[in-house]
């Protein structure tokens, strides 16, 4: 005290923890640096620096997937023709692994996403998937056993756009009913009539358009809908014998949404920033 000087110990690690609040406002609220500035009463270059050094310290990819059991699967375009891929876990309702960049119909890309996964343990009973060829193929081909329930809310919604809202041809107009049916299907019996009544449809229409040689826009879009149906019904079904297996994607699709969302709000980031963010945002809310 007689020297009338005062000492403190500086911890850089404990402050850039304490200031991870704001960091974490930023990327799970969508707040600005000027929102922030008033809650938090630091100076805007302040959380600049806050936001940049937790942007260049991305986190690290949980090491242990081996409880995951039930997935769904599916990517989406975030900016540009840049896109992302997500793994949600059903049973909990959570994002476990996402990366951007990740081309959904690129093997090479998808391999390189789903290795580090593979050896943190993933084996999952059933993946839902919207029913890209390209990710079908590579699930069976990395689990052998795997269950592939394909998305009903992506056969409708194809189905339908490919059928037309107000069809004038009598094969269109039955199919489009069928379609309509689809996300409906809740037990075996409904299963079983929709199945006669996808049997009597392709007896009735399905042999003779799949003979004729025409190539119109509308009669090819009917003969893509035709084939779409026929190749999904054996991988349409299997939430009937498990509900824990989900029928649909639209859990990650409300998800991508809310993700969407919060991104607009942070538009102008750099290409390596922005793989940062998507990776913080996976940890962050994975809900």
């Amino acid at each position: 005290m007689s020297c009338h000087k005062s000492f403190s110990r500086s911890n850089k690690s404990v402050k850039n923890n304490n200031e991870f609040v704001w960091f974490k406002l930023w990327v799970t609220e969508g707040y600005s640096v000027r929102q922030l500035e008033v809650i938090s009463g630091r100076s805007h270059s302040k959380l600049k620096r806050i936001i940049q050094y937790w942007l260049d310290k991305p986190p690290k990819l949980r090491n242990d997937f081996s409880n995951i059991k039930h997935i769904l699967f599916d990517g989406t375009f975030v900016h540009g023709r840049k896109s992302i891929v997500a793994l949600m876990d059903n049973e909990e309702h959570t994002v476990k692994a996402g990366e951007y960049g990740i081309k959904e119909n690129s093997i090479p890309q998808l391999n390189k996403f789903f290795l580090p996964l593979l050896h943190g343990g993933l084996c999952p009973k059933s993946a839902t998937v919207d029913g890209n060829p390209q990710v079908i193929r590579l699930f069976r081909a990395i689990w052998p056993h795997i269950i592939i329930q394909r998305c009903l809310v992506h056969i409708q919604r194809q189905g339908l756009m490919w059928c037309r809202r107000f069809p004038k041809r009598t094969d269109a107009k039955h199919l489009r009913r069928l379609f309509q049916q689809v996300t409906y299907i809740r037990t075996n019996e409904e299963k079983n009539r929709f199945l006669l009544n996808v049997k009597q449809w392709e007896n009735r229409f399905g042999q003779l358009i799949d003979k004729r040689p025409e190539k119109g826009r509308v009669f090819s879009d009917i003969k893509r809908a035709r084939s779409m149906l026929l190749k999904a019904i054996p991988d349409m079904f299997h939430y009937l014998d498990d509900p824990k297996t989900p029928f649909s994607t639209n859990g990650l699709e409300g998800y991508f949404s809310r993700l969407k969302a919060d991104y607009r709000k942070h538009r102008g980031l750099s290409p390596k920033r922005r793989e940062s963010y998507f990776k913080w945002y996976f940890v962050l809310k994975s809900r």
